[in-house]
């Protein structure tokens, strides 16, 4: 972004919003967090309690641009029919919320970049599937598409809004990789069930950018936040494995996961095959830092190529 500008995030504390803080910070811009705690004194943050539908507005008058992160971990508890709705209400109703106040500020943003998931997509096999692509009907789908249409009040109030279709976050720090890491690192690495499933990632630094291009350049509606190089779980495995040096001689057997975190969970985030393109990025030739998994891996890992 040329000139500082004033963004407010919420879920800043979160392994993307957080970095993001940082990011936007180090390039002199000045970051506004949403915070559900009690706001100190002095504080520059807006207080807000989505469950009981409040909000300080005031504190959202005159921005550049507002990233909506907020919403309970997908994967942060096992499902049943509460956390499932704990996972679709953190989301719609904190999106209401947020809409709905933006549209009715003085002086609205220009731009909502507010989160969403390539989850809406379902499970699409060997199949490309870019923006264009029909929702699935599934949990995971429909709490996309009910997230999504929680934007509607700050769309019919002239504010640009960016659904960010988030696929699987690479970074060492928090998600995924942060999982699999202690494994690789004890050599036990291995693919999941067939490793034929296609994994459809981004590096957490080309996130960041994504979200950053977003708020400055006039795009609107979905946008796939994913690598142009999807790979299949096996591929993953195994480049992981060379990048570390490891074997990934074990693989997952699917009942495993399955005892731990329950089928329908563990289906949803290790044997769902989506291979998603990011044709609006691509479209308007958006830069990756990290195009490729080995790129990708050896940057954020610290490991050269060989020679």
């Amino acid at each position: 972004m040329p000139t500082p500008k004033k963004i407010a995030i919420t879920g800043a504390s979160g392994l993307i919003g957080s970095a993001l803080r940082s990011a936007l910070e180090a390039d002199g811009h000045t970051v506004v967090p949403v915070v559900r705690r009690p706001v100190r004194a002095n504080e520059l943050a807006v207080q807000w309690d989505p469950s009981a539908g409040t909000i300080d507005a005031s504190g959202l008058e005159g921005l550049d641009g507002v990233v909506h992160l907020a919403g309970a971990g997908i994967g942060d508890h096992r499902w049943n029919d509460s956390y499932k709705r704990e996972v679709l209400e953190s989301r719609t109703k904190g999106t209401d919320l947020l809409a709905r106040t933006l549209a009715g500020l003085t002086t609205p943003p220009p731009v909502l970049v507010s989160g969403s998931a390539i989850g809406i997509y379902g499970d699409t096999g060997d199949s490309v599937v870019d923006e264009s692509a029909p929702y699935a009907r599934d949990f995971l789908a429909d709490v996309c598409v009910q997230w999504e249409a929680a934007t509607a009040p700050a769309e019919q109030a002239g504010i640009r809004v960016a659904h960010l279709r988030t696929g699987i976050v690479l970074s060492p720090d928090g998600g995924a990789l942060a999982k699999l890491l202690p494994l690789f690192k004890l050599g036990v690495g291995g693919r999941m069930g067939s490793g034929r499933q296609w994994w459809s990632w981004i590096s957490l630094r080309d996130e960041l950018a994504v979200i950053e291009w977003l708020l400055e350049n006039e795009v609107s509606g979905a946008v796939n936040a994913t690598a142009p190089t999807p790979v299949t779980n096996s591929e993953l495995t195994k480049t992981l494995g060379a990048v570390m040096h490891r074997p990934t001689l074990f693989p997952v057997p699917g009942f495993g996961p399955k005892l731990l975190l329950g089928s329908e969970l563990a289906q949803a985030l290790l044997f769902t095959s989506q291979r998603v393109a990011p044709a609006v990025l691509t479209g308007h030739q958006f830069e990756f830092a990290d195009p490729t998994l080995e790129e990708a891996l050896r940057s954020m890992l610290n490991r050269p190529a060989a020679a």
